[in-house]
């Protein structure tokens, strides 16, 4: 689950980590009352969305007073900004922070992440903050920085302490960088992370080391552990098939193809995207109904991949061994006529009450193609969508 960048502050801020003073503001007037509130001779107006890039999209403007504030916070709010992570469609500002401006001397990028290499937390350090990770990674490696964490024990402080000196940390600063990564890694492991990043962490002028941006992801399986976590989110920010996905426990991930797939169990989804892949087709979706699934979880299920307009064909491929075909065979049959079936079908059945299954479908009166295997059956859709 991802959060905002000011909601991401403020968790940190709980952790000792030193943020700049900020208030969140979904109207002009909300912008300019808080700008006038944290009284700072410069604020930043920035765009609130779930996506990297908003500088450069024009989602960040310095502004030096009132006026400017309440021009740029008319401008961004409610602009479709288009990053390199939103996507063509881009995503609508729907809210905005409104943040006094520092000092800066010098920008660092410091993230906490999964090494899934070692399968234990790495932190990466680099003094080329302020530039996507990724950029410094293919440019010039040589200046990302890594300490893996010992489980056992828990980032040390000299670990914390070695990398502040190898990303040139001015000296007089070494011991406040140091206390600022051991508090983001309690944060990252506290609240389940998946990701924590700060691009940029910033050296001021007055002498703080400040987190000037935040990105927090949080393990969704680890969320009933955080309530406060949970109720961060914000369902305007994600795609609504995912959001009537979850409300079933439903693993569902919106793709850009047109091909809709209903699959029990995230090895068989994930071949049957490739092998729809390998005959030419492009998947519409992940979709994994899970082992236990219920006549009503697998009815959602393909409600939820009708609701898609670009999905021209659907391929449900199911191995039983758990779930059983004739409670999918029911779903599917119960979902295509509560929303009226109008696309090609095509369904590969194997495993636990197989016959029944394909008994339930055969005398459904649907327009059913049956595939013998997954890759007839992922041949089959694909021709019927081309």
């Amino acid at each position: 689950m991802n959060i905002h960048e000011y909601q991401g502050k403020a968790v940190l801020k709980q952790y000792g980590v030193v943020v700049p003073e900020g208030k969140v503001a979904f109207t002009v007037d909300e912008a300019v009352k808080a700008a006038e509130e944290l009284g700072s001779g410069v604020v930043v107006v920035k765009a609130q969305i779930h996506a990297g890039g908003r500088g450069k999209a024009g989602g960040v403007k310095v502004a030096k007073n009132l006026d400017e504030v309440r021009a740029y916070a008319s401008e961004i709010l409610g602009k479709t900004l288009v990053t390199h992570q939103t996507g063509p469609e881009g995503k609508e500002v729907k809210r905005l922070l409104i943040e006094q401006g520092c000092d800066i001397k010098k920008e660092y990028y410091i993230g906490v992440v999964l090494d899934r290499a070692t399968g234990r937390v790495t932190i990466m350090a680099s003094e080329e903050g302020g530039t996507e990770i990724e950029e410094v990674a293919e440019a010039t490696p040589e200046k990302i920085f890594k300490e893996v964490v010992d489980p056992a024990i828990g980032l040390q402080a000299y670990q914390a302490r070695k990398l502040a000196y190898a990303i040139n940390i001015p000296n007089e600063l070494i011991n406040k960088a140091a206390k600022f990564i051991l508090s983001l890694y309690a944060a990252f492991v506290e609240k389940d992370c998946s990701v924590a990043e700060i691009n940029p962490l910033v050296v001021t002028g007055d002498g703080q080391v400040m987190a000037l941006d935040a990105k927090l992801n949080f393990d969704s399986n680890a969320l009933y552990r955080h309530k406060d976590i949970q109720e961060l989110r914000d369902l305007d920010e994600e795609d609504p098939k995912e959001i009537e996905a979850s409300k079933f426990d439903l693993s569902y991930i919106a793709l850009d193809g047109n091909i809709g797939c209903m699959v029990n169990g995230a090895g068989l989804a994930m071949a049957t995207m490739d092998i729809i892949k390998y005959y030419g087709g492009e998947p519409a979706n992940f979709l994994d109904v899970g082992g236990g699934a219920t006549t009503e979880k697998v009815t959602e299920a393909f409600k939820i991949i009708l609701s898609d307009e670009k999905v021209k064909g659907i391929f449900v491929n199911i191995f039983g061994g758990i779930m059983r075909c004739d409670v999918i065979a029911n779903g599917v049959v119960e979902a295509a006529k509560q929303v009226g079936l109008d696309r090609p079908l095509v369904v590969r059945l194997e495993g636990t009450n197989v016959e029944l299954g394909k008994q339930i479908l055969n005398e459904s009166g649907l327009n059913i193609v049956a595939a013998d295997s997954m890759a007839d059956g992922a041949q089959k859709i694909v021709q019927l969508v081309k």
